[in-house]
């Protein structure tokens, strides 16, 4: 099974400008796509440039207006270089997608503070510079919308993600603080947690030892049978969430994690069984 196509109407965010950190791959370019479908210019950023001529080579023959930035979330000068950039060329910011992340398995008791810093900045402290670079420039327009993308795996713990799940907590709490703080200047600040969609860390651990592919029966097995739902999410289905809480239906929707995940975390990742 795949996600359905965009259900909302091709001119529902005519007007407004998205910024999308991360936004050259995977779920990332998934929530640019769904966003432009929707109407909206589409600035992405990346810290990669190889990824962003791509993508925007991919919006743009949708039909999509759309500028690609480099930037690194975890320098706060680099961040005000990428908004002051998306404003001077789009005109304003109506909203601001956290997607930009790091992570990769790892056991704790060895985990180096290399690595740990990397995520940690990169997931936290990216998503807040980005929060409070464009927060001046939203409150001058009267309001706009801040959707972080978080996960789920810190509901219960997970072995080897101790930096990921800190991280992830951290912009859960952010979340909510930031929509209470900035509800009066007209702010919403939700978050998005998905479940499981084949990324290529996905892949890797259904990678057999000795081989280059993905056991791919194990990854449709595991789908069928841990996810209530019976499918792995896609990039599209947390394109679908992010662009109704951009929308004038996310209007009193503020301090709110959405989880889209198939039903997976509260099945606890276990197989399920016949009634």
């Amino acid at each position: 099974m795949t996600a359905p196509a965009t259900v909302f109407r091709p001119d529902l965010l005519a007007g407004q400008v998205a910024l999308v950190t991360g936004g050259g791959t995977g779920i990332g370019l998934g929530i640019a796509t769904s966003l432009a479908a929707a109407g909206a210019q589409v600035a992405i950023a990346s810290r990669k440039p190889e990824h962003l001529g791509p993508a925007a080579e991919r919006l743009q023959a949708s039909g999509a207006k759309v500028s690609a930035v480099e930037v690194n979330v975890r320098e706060p000068e680099s961040v005000a270089r990428m908004v002051d950039r998306v404003s001077e060329q789009h005109g304003r910011v109506d909203i601001l997608v956290n997607n930009a992340a790091g992570n990769f398995y790892a056991p704790t008791a060895t985990l180096s503070p290399n690595g740990w810093r990397a995520v940690v900045e990169t997931d936290l402290y990216g998503t807040f510079y980005c929060c409070q670079a464009v927060y001046p420039r939203m409150k001058a327009q009267g309001g706009g919308r801040i959707i972080s993308i978080s996960m789920t795996l810190h509901y219960r713990g997970w072995p080897l993600m101790a930096h990921a799940t800190a991280a992830k907590a951290g912009v859960d709490a952010l979340t909510r603080t930031l929509a209470l703080e900035w509800a009066r200047d007209r702010i919403r600040v939700n978050a998005v947690a998905p479940g499981p969609i084949p990324t290529e860390g996905v892949k890797k651990a259904f990678t057999p030892p000795g081989t280059d592919a993905p056991d791919l029966f194990g990854m449709e097995k595991y789908a069928t049978e841990a996810i209530p739902l019976g499918r792995w999410g896609t990039p599209e289905d947390i394109g679908q969430m992010v662009t109704y809480l951009a929308s004038p239906a996310g209007d009193w929707i503020t301090g709110s994690i959405v989880v889209v995940d198939g039903g997976a975390w509260l099945a606890g990742g276990q197989q399920q069984q016949d009634s």
